[in-house]
């Protein structure tokens, strides 16, 4: 391509962009205006607790997500109407919006924005390109914080429940521990299993994680999609008692200094990476199954 031709390729792909720039501007002024007071307080709020720091990770994946289906979103719409439907998606998020900002209402003032982008991309694109940019306003859900008395409510049950595995799996490999409730006893150290630890939010965050890898490898198998996206779940439990038993470990042979330090934040790496190794395996064990399967009942061959 000769210098001239190059430079009115790039004048007529600019063009579409920068129009289309110009039309999202009024958006992006009204959720700045709208939702920067709240970034500021989730910062500076729940988002700085342990248990929550997953939230601005989450955000960061989310807009990602929807910058990477943004060419698909664009192409998918030309041609199709608007739909009206975004109007009164835009004033419930709107409602939303205001009832939980005067009432402190994290729940309702966070999650109107996944609402107010639904209703405008419905309003801008239609519903095609709501659908090509489901998942990445679907994932910003996770980033909502909870109201706290459903975070208590189903907070102890599963620290109860990774307590008692860790427990036994500690004991079982000849540890000294002991457990009363969700605090652990190994040797002259006593461990209490944290919300942060074995919470609601941590298996919610390892759902999350889950959720994203089906998106990025995108298997063409529903029995795949399907059975992953189920024992999700329990790979998150499982990911949630190995990050017990590690800083267990760390405690009883390194101190509880080493416990609480440094290695405290090792054990959260030690989460994650379990999970996504989890994921990856029960994923390449599905696979196995399921070639196995096709390959049990393929017609036989006629011989000739």
């Amino acid at each position: 391509m000769n210098p001239e031709a190059q430079k009115i390729h790039v004048v007529h792909t600019a063009k579409p962009l920068r129009a289309e720039l110009v039309a999202w501007l009024p958006v992006i002024l009204g959720l700045a205006v709208l939702y920067v007071p709240s970034l500021h307080d989730l910062l500076t709020g729940v988002w700085n607790q342990d248990e929550q720091r997953h939230g601005p990770i989450v955000l960061g994946i989310a807009i990602w997500l929807v910058y990477r289906s943004w060419p698909s979103m664009v192409a998918v719409s030309l041609g199709k109407a608007t739909s009206p439907w975004g109007w009164p998606i835009v004033v419930f998020s709107l409602l939303l919006y205001i009832l939980g900002r005067s009432q402190d209402i994290l729940m309702f003032e966070v999650g109107s924005v996944v609402w107010l982008l639904v209703g405008t991309v419905l309003l801008m694109y239609g519903s095609a390109a709501l659908k090509a940019q489901w998942f990445g306003l679907f994932f910003m859900l996770f980033m909502v914080p909870l109201p706290a008395a459903v975070v208590d409510t189903l907070t102890m049950p599963m620290k109860m429940a990774v307590s008692y595995v860790a427990e036994h799996v500690l004991f079982w490999a000849g540890y000294p521990i002991g457990r009363t409730g969700v605090m652990l006893q190994i040797g002259q150290y006593r461990l209490l299993v944290a919300d942060a630890c074995a919470g609601l939010h941590t298996l919610l965050t390892l759902e999350a994680l889950g959720l994203l890898y089906l998106n990025l490898v995108r298997r063409d198998s529903p029995f795949r999609n399907l059975g992953l996206a189920i024992l999700v779940v329990p790979i998150s439990f499982t990911a949630n008692v190995i990050r017990v038993m590690a800083l267990t470990l760390i405690t009883y042979h390194l101190g509880d200094a080493a416990g609480q330090g440094f290695l405290h934040g090792f054990a959260g790496m030690v989460l994650f990476t379990s999970a996504l190794l989890l994921i990856i395996g029960v994923d390449t064990l599905l696979h196995t199954a399921e070639a196995y399967y096709q390959r049990r009942n393929a017609p036989q061959g006629v011989a000739s």
